[in-house]
């Protein structure tokens, strides 16, 4: 058997590239985008994809990183197949960033074009003239009409009409050749040149279709920034099922809803946020709009767990709620919560809180686990013993770009460290419990930030909740909550109402009301909370060593099965 070598007919190079000559050949006249009165088929953004290509192919060779800022428009959903079909590199950038940090990218990168929006036109030019000469990419404007265009500015159109659509492409010569780079949000650290290769786009947009159970030709509504994990690789992923994709500009209650009207939308993904701005919209809206909605529409979600009451809520207006966690290093979703027919059964209350998990991994992962990372021995699958997520498999990053000191970390002992504190149940689920930097410890008890927030979304005022560690003189720290509610509320009625809900050392002991300062991507940014909570002094009072200890013995009679981390977490 040894002498079956490989050759061209038994053997090419995985590449999500291939999903899109399918896509037009067996899709050809079904819509692949829609963006306000813009239709195109499939055999149409084939040859857009393949004239966008042959135009690169001018300016940038192989492994050349092409950068591009730009909205959820037809564009830069062309980019995911035309860019590498040139032979280079994607790299999408966060539209919400400042000069600086857009013209650190363009730097590390070593971008040689940037293509950028005309509503993030300004944003460009102010990132461009911070970089040398040497290293500044020339410019190329995405605009949806001509009054957007700037002087003899080369315009992404000019690209289209100049290409050769019988372009044959350069595709990857081998599966590991890289096809996108997406610097991390540094949330939690400084931001990192995540590089991913054909082979784990390729498997990772296969496996999340499995795992969704995306069903063909869905219609796919883009509220996720496509420069999130190249949309979480759903813009491969719909060429695969011919999906249409549905662009709009600004995700707004009234587009949202509009869309799944007009179009009949299937499918969305999202972080948090938008349930917020789903839920929050004004009864007009919904009432003009169908609600609850005339078809069911499957939403997967991301970031940190939806509190099972937010979830309720979503599903009584008509969406289907599927959680997943991953990380811009695991290609976009690496778990997700697959659903069992056994639990359709059970409370509701019960299976909000199964929804929450984050599930078991997908396909393009060999492994999942949750391990304790100094001696790298797995925690018992008990639903209770705590340890660090870890993950290894085909789906996960190459690396970060020019940083092998920080790649061999991450991927120390044959396992990828995501740094992230959870469980595993008996069935091999798992479950989120917090960023390891979001361990609240507290007199040496570990409190998941994740859980009090759950608590505190139970509240009918709150619409957004966010726990950090706050000082504290006796305790070390303890837990502070910060709100945006719809309608003014004391603080002492939010900490009675955790009270009754809550072992006593995991009740905040100060709360403060404000718009929640997020990143682009709705996750909601706790390193800022964390520098405010320092200031917050606590407001509900010490409690004797004794009476705390009473308290805890107590809640822990009732059954409350809370985390307790080791306090190296």
């Amino acid at each position: 058997m040894e002498h079956l070598p490989k050759c061209a007919a038994n053997f090419t190079p995985l590449s999500p590239l291939s999903f899109l000559d399918r896509a037009a050949q067996v899709y050809a006249d079904r819509a692949s985008i829609i963006y306000g009165d813009l239709r195109f088929t499939w055999s149409q953004t084939k040859d857009r994809c393949l004239r966008v290509a042959s135009s690169l192919s001018q300016y940038v060779g192989r492994g050349d990183v092409v950068s591009v800022v730009a909205p959820n428009v037809p564009a830069l959903y062309e980019m995911h197949f035309a860019v590498p079909m040139a032979g280079a590199v994607l790299n999408t950038i966060n539209t919400r960033l400042d000069p600086r940090n857009v013209a650190l990218i363009l730097s590390h990168s070593q971008a040689k074009l940037l293509f950028v929006d005309y509503q993030f036109l300004p944003l460009a030019e102010q990132a461009l003239s911070m970089l040398n000469r040497e290293t500044k990419p020339e410019l190329v404007l995405i605009h949806d009409d001509p009054s957007h265009t700037s002087g003899d500015m080369m315009t992404y159109d000019d690209l289209v009409r100049r290409g050769d659509p019988q372009f044959e492409g350069l595709g990857p010569l081998d599966e590991w050749d890289s096809i996108a780079l997406n610097y991390t949000s540094g949330t939690t650290s400084a931001p990192k040149g995540v590089v991913y290769s054909h082979r784990g786009a390729y498997l990772s947009s296969l496996a999340i279709l499995l795992l969704w159970e995306m069903r063909t030709e869905p219609v796919y509504l883009w509220t996720l920034p496509m420069f999130h994990c190249n949309g979480w690789t759903f813009t491969w992923a719909l060429a695969a099922r011919g999906g249409t994709s549905v662009c709009i500009r600004n995700t707004t209650a009234t587009e949202i809803f509009s869309a799944i009207a007009d179009h009949r939308v299937t499918h969305l993904c999202c972080a948090p946020i938008v349930f917020n701005i789903i839920l929050n919209s004004e009864p007009q809206v919904k009432a003009r709009m169908g609600v609850p909605l005339a078809h069911p529409v499957d939403i997967l979600t991301g970031g940190a767990p939806p509190a099972p009451a937010v979830v309720t809520k979503m599903e009584a207006m008509g969406f289907k709620v599927t959680h997943a966690y991953g990380l811009t290093e695991a290609t976009g979703p690496a778990l997700a919560c697959e659903w069992k027919s056994e639990w359709d059964g059970l409370p509701e209350s019960h299976r909000g809180n199964l929804k929450g998990r984050q599930g078991v991994g997908a396909l393009s992962l060999d492994s999942v686990d949750v391990k304790d990372p100094d001696t790298m021995m797995s925690v018992p699958r008990d639903g209770k013993s705590v340890g660090e997520i870890m993950l290894r498999g085909s789906g996960l990053m190459k690396g970060y770009l020019r940083d092998s000191s920080t790649t061999e970390k991450a991927f120390s002992g044959g396992w990828f460290h995501t740094g992230d504190v959870g469980v595993i149940h008996p069935d091999g689920y798992v479950e989120i419990k917090d960023r390891s930097k979001d361990v609240i410890i507290s007199g040496g008890e570990n409190i998941s930030s994740v859980e009090v927030e759950c608590v505190l979304y139970t509240h009918p005022s709150v619409t957004e909740a966010a726990v950090v560690a706050m000082p504290h003189p006796y305790w070390g720290e303890t837990p502070c909550a910060f709100l945006n509610t719809k309608e003014k509320v004391k603080e002492e009625e939010i900490i009675s109402f955790c009270r009754d809900k809550l072992p006593h050392y995991m009740v905040p002991k100060a709360v403060k009301f404000m718009e929640l300062p997020k990143t682009s991507t709705g996750k909601i940014q706790k390193f800022l909370l964390r520098e405010l909570a320092k200031k917050v002094s606590p407001t509900s009072g010490k409690l004797s060593r004794p009476k705390m200890k009473q308290q805890r013995k107590s809640s822990d009679d009732h059954g409350s099965n809370y985390v307790v981390a080791r306090s190296r977490l």
